[in-house]
């Protein structure tokens, strides 16, 4: 499993969401992650982020929500409870990591 994170220079969330990632695979053998550097709209289009931070498993982003546009801007996730929140929670990154790694 490739696991790659998208964030702008300095995205206070960037390390908010390795975290949880990191939380999130506790239980798993060595995963190895990349950190992407996005610092314009067509790079932000080249590798599919849609926000700041952007998780990408395999290449494809879990969270992408249809229609919606590359971009270099913060990035909100739904923390499950109405609120939102800058990075996906460690039970949103759990269910989308057993649905690619069983």
């Amino acid at each position: 499993m490739e696991l790659t994170v998208l964030a702008v220079p300095g995205c206070p969330n960037a390390p908010v969401l390795e975290r949880r990632l990191a939380e999130a695979l506790a239980d798993r053998p060595a995963v190895t992650m990349t950190r992407r550097v996005i610092t314009s709209t067509d790079q932000a289009t080249r590798w599919g982020m849609h926000g700041s931070p952007t998780l990408l498993i395999n290449g494809v982003d879990p969270f992408a929500v249809l229609g919606t546009e590359p971009s270099v801007a913060c990035r909100l996730y739904s923390a499950g409870d109405g609120r939102l929140d800058g990075a996906p929670t460690v039970a949103a990154l759990r269910q989308v990591l057993e649905q690619q790694w069983p």
